[in-house]
């Protein structure tokens, strides 16, 4: 996992300045987005809101469909049990497809078509209004109100994209943890276990890579589920963002892995090492110099509080694997390409769901330049508990690349 670790949390091609949780962000926190929402629902609005959902059918007229929503939204109605994710969506197009996620989660796919198609007609609307014959206060006004549609259309996207994610782990049947609280006896992980479920949602190969990475991450307590250890929320919530950059990877080199596997092009030293590499023990345990790659590799895991995670070590159990072999053999340009996240609302995604689980936090920055860690709040989990948010993060990085693909056939926003 070495070099291809290293390039997805340090590429310097992310079309944006990552944040803290992500380990790159300005100490300011000053990178998280925010776009001014001037439109709200009212309580009777929501209570009215409806939209109608365009079905085609082949060889007829398209059908409408129409969706009522008969309850206030569950962000909005007190109640913390509604949530289904644990990101706020703000946006009236967003507060919408949170209403479709928890009463009819099946229309999603539908409805978001619908909201791009508009999202569509009103960027082109937007590009076709030109005023040559403004100038001064007026121009200045017009590229004002231009700005404003385009942060609101960004927001709206940046919204849709979550919701499909959300609706992709509701169609598993996997619930997203919660925001990160403890409690009454100081443990944070009161989630349901959901581990064995978010295993099955890979291929066979990505799977080999994901133990990898939390082999790396927890070492030998990789099977110890009830031991807790202490650990920095501030480092988990950085923990917990590389990881969906690493399932965003994973799952692009994996779907081109899978293409060249099923048209039998895959390179032959990658079809002929699977053989021997897949009887490797667990407790394998490289060279001193491997183990040092291991360590530069990973800088979200470099050094846990007392040992307690990955106490075998940087590079511990970790196995060659079929798809490892396959992207080692990438070129530097192809992996820098591979390990960039394509879009801008992407990265704030994952900036955000961050945020939401972990909060934002308090950093201080001494004199000297570095970081004063005092305010830092520890928690208590246990390593099966860590296992299931890095499984989890990693499965949100890996839909996310899904949707964005999803959403980029249908409205251009990708810009690499």
């Amino acid at each position: 996992m070495d070099a291809v670790a290293a390039s997805v949390i340090r590429s310097p091609a992310t079309p944006c300045k990552p944040s803290i949780l992500i380990g790159r962000f300005p100490l300011n926190g000053s990178c998280f987005a925010r776009f001014p929402s001037n439109s709200r629902f009212s309580f009777k609005q929501q209570q009215q809101l409806c939209t109608s959902v365009f079905m085609p059918r082949q060889g007829h007229r398209r059908r409408s469909l129409v969706v009522r929503a008969a309850a206030p939204f569950p962000e909005l109605s007190g109640s913390s049990s509604d949530k289904i994710a644990p990101l706020k969506l703000e946006s009236p197009v967003g507060q919408f497809l949170s209403q479709i996620l928890k009463d009819h989660p099946h229309l999603v796919p539908a409805a978001v078509d619908q909201q791009l198609e508009q999202l569509q007609t009103d960027r082109d609307a937007d590009q076709q209004k030109q005023d040559p014959s403004a100038s001064g206060t007026d121009l200045v006004l017009y590229r004002r109100i231009a700005e404003v549609k385009a942060n609101e259309r960004k927001k709206a996207l940046e919204e849709i994209l979550y919701a499909l994610v959300v609706q992709k782990f509701m169609d598993a049947n996997v619930s997203l943890i919660p925001s990160i609280s403890p409690d009454p006896s100081g443990r944070v992980d009161s989630w349901p276990s959901g581990a064995g479920k978010l295993e099955h949602l890979h291929s066979h190969e990505a799977y080999e890579m994901i133990q990898n990475h939390l082999t790396l991450i927890l070492g030998n307590r990789i099977g110890d589920s009830t031991s807790v250890a202490q650990i920095s929320k501030l480092r988990v919530g950085q923990l917990y963002a590389a990881s969906v950059m690493y399932g965003y990877f994973l799952k692009r080199v994996d779907q081109r892995f899978q293409l060249e596997k099923t048209m039998k092009i895959l390179p032959g030293a990658t079809e002929e090492e699977n053989s021997g590499h897949q009887t490797a023990t667990d407790d394998k345990r490289p060279s001193v110099a491997g183990g040092a790659t291991h360590v530069m590799s990973h800088p979200e895991v470099s050094t846990w509080p007392d040992g307690d995670v990955s106490p075998g070590g940087f590079g511990y159990g970790i196995k060659p694997t079929r798809l490892r072999n396959y992207v080692m053999s990438f070129d530097s340009d192809t992996l820098q390409r591979y390990a960039t996240i394509r879009s801008k609302e992407a990265v704030n995604i994952i900036e955000k769901h961050t945020e939401a689980l972990f909060g934002r936090p308090e950093i201080v920055i001494t004199p000297g330049g570095t970081v004063d860690s005092s305010k830092d709040e520890n928690i208590n989990i246990s390593f099966g508990g860590l296992k299931r948010l890095v499984l989890e993060a990693v499965t949100f990085g890996s839909f996310l690349w899904d949707v964005e693909s999803y959403v980029e056939s249908r409205y251009h926003f990708v810009l690499n």
